[in-house]
């Protein structure tokens, strides 16, 4: 494929996540105005949001597995159609039932993209991380485009419905556009797992696999419960107007689209994942802290970014990605699991959550709190167990950081050269000193614990004397 048709590709499948971005939270967005349409409360529209958790456990892993053999594109086409009947199916379902099919069908749709895109960006070749932080920037770009204009068309008294056909119609266009276009092989990729964690005890590798897979749950959670309560939150708690409301998950996703941003130049620059993990919920979980207990506008919006800074910056990818070097010979049921556990997070919050905003609305944004210490306890628990793991990339970054010490100390070497060479002049003694070099080669032997290595230290102080000859001599040719 060349470069120009595989561009192409790539814009049709980030094209679609900006779809899957407005999909999430547009049930959520809309929770009032559906309400009213289907003559039900708040709590039971929740309900309906749960369907697309259930959609998404049922399929994930037979929709993987069935990618494999009959080809990614059929599974991106399949995501797109499911999500066309769903977006056009919502305004005109008649109760409660139906509408709760085609949220299962939202879920489905979220499988099969992700069945078929995820891999078609590992088929592609090149870096496979930064597609995945694309994908994450376009799903934060269309959940922060959507509740501005739910909040326009509100403050407008315009048709909630118009939300839905903008995003039926992207993908209409979007299904043309990626019509002739060719996916690479199936299962072509052949990219190596580097720093793959080894030399891990039975328990330790269960504890570790036990805590990755409920984090699957915890993440998702996280992100699913904040996106779908934060605006009746701000408005029934906090108090804030309409526009300042929706503005708190805009907030959220401009937050989320720089984290991704960030999170892929700090992974391309070795930054541990694990520090990542442990770093980024504490600070979710400081400005989610902030948020249900500091009732402040500013404060407030400052928390809501950050939030989506840390928890929505593709934290939960880099998780996936230390599961996946746990298990690097199955990394498809690997996959499979994590976010199977995330799909158990997509049906059983907005269930948990509908029953507390019963109580209040307050309520329901504070067991957040409780999901983002879970989180926190599960990622100390893998840092923890895993110890501090080699890399080849951290091992090559810690050679490099060593390297420039001993520049710098050769430096020194040398300029201490400069003023042997003058004693050397001054008293007329010969630039070659044997017993000189065999006192420095003895102790270099003497100064070395392992002596396996004491022959290759030696074998670099031989060059290294060689090489200091030959700056002296020519030295003292220069000066002549």
């Amino acid at each position: 494929m060349n470069a120009r048709m595989q561009h192409r590709l790539s814009l049709s499948l980030y094209l679609n996540y900006f779809v899957h971005g407005i999909g999430l939270i547009i049930l959520a967005q809309n929770m009032q105005a559906l309400g009213k349409l289907w003559q039900t409360p708040l709590a039971t529209v929740s309900y309906v949001i749960s369907g697309v958790g259930i959609g998404r456990l049922i399929a994930y892993l037979i929709l993987g597995t069935l990618s494999d053999r009959y080809g990614r594109k059929n599974f991106v086409f399949l995501g797109m159609i499911c999500y066309f009947i769903f977006f056009l199916g919502m305004l005109g379902a008649p109760n409660i039932q139906i509408a709760y099919l085609l949220a299962i069908i939202a879920g489905i749709a979220n499988s099969a993209l992700d069945s078929g895109t995820y891999t078609t960006f590992i088929e592609l070749g090149g870096n496979e991380g930064a597609s995945n932080v694309l994908i994450k920037a376009f799903m934060s770009l269309g959940e922060f485009v959507l509740p501005l204009l739910v909040a326009s068309l509100e403050n407008n008294n315009l048709w909630f419905g118009w939300s839905f056909i903008l995003a039926a119609s992207v993908l209409i266009i979007n299904f043309f556009l990626l019509l002739p276009l060719k996916f690479p092989k199936t299962n072509q990729s052949k990219s190596p797992m580097i720093g793959t964690l080894k030399n891990i005890s039975k328990l330790k590798k269960i504890i570790i696999t036990t805590a990755l897979a409920l984090y699957g749950y915890t993440s998702m959670a996280l992100m699913i419960l904040f996106t779908q309560w934060i605006t009746l939150y701000a408005s029934e708690t906090l108090h804030m107007n309409n526009v300042a409301s929706h503005f708190l998950l805009s907030l959220y996703s401009i937050g989320s689209i720089s984290g991704v941003l960030i999170m892929f130049w700090l992974l391309r620059k070795n930054v541990s994942e694990l520090t990542l993990l442990v770093s980024l919920n504490i600070a979710a979980l400081i400005s989610l802290s902030i948020i249900c207990f500091i009732h402040v506008a500013w404060l407030t919006q400052l928390a809501s970014f950050v939030f989506g800074l840390t928890a929505a910056s593709g934290v939960m990818q880099v998780g996936l990605n230390t599961f996946l070097k746990l298990y690097p010979q199955i990394k498809g049921m690997i996959t499979g699991i994590f976010f199977t556990f995330g799909s158990l997070a997509s049906f059983t919050v907005p269930v948990i959550t509908g029953w507390l905003s019963q109580r209040s609305v307050a309520a329901a944004l504070e067991f957040d709190l409780l999901i983002s210490c879970i989180s926190l306890i599960l990622v100390v628990i893998v840092r923890v167990a895993l110890g501090k793991q080699k890399t080849l990339a951290g091992t090559r970054r810690t050679i490099s950081f060593l390297d420039k010490i001993i520049v710098r100390l050769l430096i020194h070497r040398f300029k201490a050269v400069d003023t042997i060479i003058t004693l050397k002049q001054e008293i007329n003694i010969p630039v070659l000193d044997s017993k000189r070099e065999e006192k420095v080669l003895s102790n270099v032997s003497a100064g070395c614990s392992d002596k396996k290595i004491v022959p290759r230290l030696q074998e670099i102080y031989t060059a290294i004397m060689a090489s200091s000859r030959k700056y002296q001599e020519n030295k003292r040719h220069n000066n002549n």
